[in-house]
């Protein structure tokens, strides 16, 4: 990287950390009630000052709670959810591609086995990887929104993630928003919403562990990349079955060498000339590894005990740049 180029990328991230810093240090002199009073004054402006806001607090590391709460007591539970969600999802986007552009390429040219392999294994995941951490609290928020960046998850992918998963943690907040601008004005209702709010966060508590529970399908017993390379070199007695297609079995990504090649397609249509191998580890392998489930899928139904699905398929393979036939 030369210096032109690092200049600045430089000034960007100083630029962005000092606001940051300035805002921590001023922390005690913002709050919900501050913010939602300092809006009012905007008139017409209200709604999109507050998703610029919203937007620019998720660069500069500010608990996106804090907005989410104005929002709620600013619009109310049905417009304050989707202007604080338009806000955090355009502060999540704006921060992965400052991820991106400050650190991208350094981070990847420059990551160590141990860290290439998590990264690896994030890219592998996709969108599937960003619902889980913005299903799950413990992630931060903000700080994960510039990790991603440093992936190569397509941005459509992030983005529609993002969209989709934070919809019940924006909901819960903006409805205690809401709840507790009722409270403040005396309203008999206010303790129905609260109640409501407290029920959509222990919701938004669940919801990891829900999406957990799914992702322990027993039908899916994954393997990764690495262990796949090690047993076929020691000579393990794995059957590579790649279920792709012809054209992409001798295609651009090649193929791993031992493999059979037997479209999903074909599977149902074939299975008594697979059959004798009910008793051998078998591993199924596609592109990502999409086509592989359904794969495992139909061969666990035909009696198949040791199936096991290549996590990240030949994309993955090839990232790794383990041998091809």
């Amino acid at each position: 990287m030369t210096l032109r180029t690092l200049m600045p990328r430089a000034l960007l991230a100083l630029a962005i950390l000092t606001a940051a810093l300035w805002l921590f240090l001023q922390r005690d002199h913002f709050d919900a009630a501050f913010l939602a009073a300092a809006m009012r004054d905007l008139g017409a402006w209200m709604p999109l000052a507050h998703v610029a806001l919203f937007t620019v607090a998720t660069l500069l590391f500010v608990p996106g709670a804090l907005i989410g709460l104005a929002g709620g007591a600013l619009f109310g539970p049905v417009w304050g959810t989707l202007l604080n969600l338009a806000g955090a999802t355009l502060g999540a986007t704006a921060a992965f591609l400052v991820g991106r552009y400050l650190a991208g390429d350094w981070v990847r040219g420059r990551a160590g086995p141990r860290l290439a392999r998590l990264i690896a294994g994030v890219e592998a995941e996709g969108w599937r990887f960003v619902a889980l951490v913005r299903l799950v609290p413990l992630f931060p928020f903000n700080l994960t929104n510039y990790a991603l960046g440093l992936t190569r998850i397509p941005l459509s992918h992030y983005v529609i993630a993002s969209l989709i998963f934070m919809a019940p943690g924006t909901l819960a907040f903006t409805w205690l928003g809401y709840a507790g601008r009722e409270a403040a004005a005396g309203n008999e209702s206010a303790i129905r919403y609260g109640l409501i709010a407290l029920a959509l966060l222990a919701a938004t508590a669940f919801l990891p562990r829900l999406v957990r529970r799914l992702r322990r399908d027993p039908d899916r017993a994954w393997i990764e990349v690495d262990d796949l390379a090690a047993r076929l070199q020691a000579g393990e007695p794995v059957t590579v079955i790649d279920v792709r297609g012809p054209d992409e079995f001798t295609g651009p990504l090649g193929h791993i060498k031992s493999a059979r090649n037997l479209p999903v397609g074909a599977i149902a249509a074939r299975m008594s000339e697979i059959s004798t191998l009910r008793d051998r580890p078998v591993t199924l392998v596609c592109r990502t590894d999409k086509r592989s489930a359904m794969a495992a899928a139909l061969l666990r139904d035909a009696g198949f005990e040791d199936v096991h699905i290549l996590r990240g398929g030949m994309d993955q393979w090839n990232r790794r740049r383990l041998p091809l036939a």
